[in-house]
């Protein structure tokens, strides 16, 4: 999985949580939690579904590395299929 898929993937994962994003809207290098207006909760569930979605676990300690978009896909990608 590249990462064009994998970014492809997050933001369908994003939009289970949020259905109300558009992908266009979105940009890459921004805070998401900004972007989406998540609280605490919705984003705890946007990671459960990346972990259901690619087998990645995101231990709490990693939380703070996943702020962007670009943050959250480079960091699954690394990980897919390791």
């Amino acid at each position: 999985m590249d990462t064009a898929e994998v970014g492809a993937a997050v933001i369908a994962a994003l939009q289970e949580i949020a259905p109300e994003v558009e992908s266009d809207d979105l940009s890459a290098d921004e805070p998401l939690r900004d972007q989406v207006d998540l609280d605490s909760m919705d984003w705890w569930n946007f990671l459960v579904r990346l972990h259901a979605r690619f087998g990645v676990d995101i231990p709490e300690a990693d939380y703070g590395l996943l702020v962007t978009l670009r943050d959250v896909t480079d960091y699954v990608a690394a990980r897919v299929g390791s």
